[in-house]
């Protein structure tokens, strides 16, 4: 299948990668456009996770105030230029995020800023549904284990499948914009606010 040099220009506006590379994606692909997509997203991918070392000291804060007033979301999100903070794509990311967080509440942004007594709670929990099931030790064990990364994807910002596209998770729509960007991108904090909550 043979494509224009119209298909490249439309690769590229839909994965914001350059020029060559789209053409070298359609050749591959033999003018498959949604593969082409499949292949550069892959690599645009495995790019963002070489960078994730990269110092991320640029950035912005976005907020989010629900039409009704009642909750609210502060959140930090850095990159490593002013030039890529200025961004649309960057904005969209930020402002998707912020929505997201105040839909979903997560209690973190990764599993290390998840309360220790709150995962101890859990676990107890978990195994004593566990043991009342009536199965063996080794079996409870590995029972706790998932239902622990379970508890994880429900409140870690990043584990959480995206309130738009629950295929894809935060930390997937963090390392897409990455790869399109071709900066590493770090969610750093956030603060969620609803009304009668502490």
């Amino acid at each position: 299948m043979a494509f224009t040099a119209k298909d490249v220009q439309e690769l590229r506006q839909r994965t914001g990668a350059g020029m060559m590379e789209c053409k070298r994606a359609l050749e591959e692909t033999k003018g498959d456009k949604e593969q082409a997509v499949e292949n550069l997203r892959k690599k645009g991918i495995a790019k963002a996770e070489k960078r994730l070392g990269k110092q991320t000291s640029e950035g912005q804060i976005t907020s989010y105030i629900h039409h009704n007033g009642k909750v609210g979301v502060l959140v930090e999100v850095n990159c490593e230029t002013d030039f890529v903070a200025r961004t649309d794509d960057f904005k969209t990311l930020a402002r998707e995020i912020a929505l997201h967080i105040a839909s979903a509440a997560p209690l973190s942004v990764d599993k290390d800023g998840v309360p220790a007594d709150a995962v101890q709670r859990e676990k107890r929990i978990f195994e004593e549904q566990a043991r009342e099931s009536g199965k063996p030790e080794n079996i409870i064990a590995k029972m706790v284990e998932g239902k622990v990364e379970s508890y994880y994807k429900e409140v870690v910002l990043l584990s959480q499948p995206w309130i738009r596209e629950p295929k894809k998770t935060i930390g997937d729509l963090v390392k897409e914009a990455s790869a399109r960007v071709g900066e590493n991108i770090v969610v750093r904090r956030f603060v969620r606010f609803q009304m009668g909550e502490e």
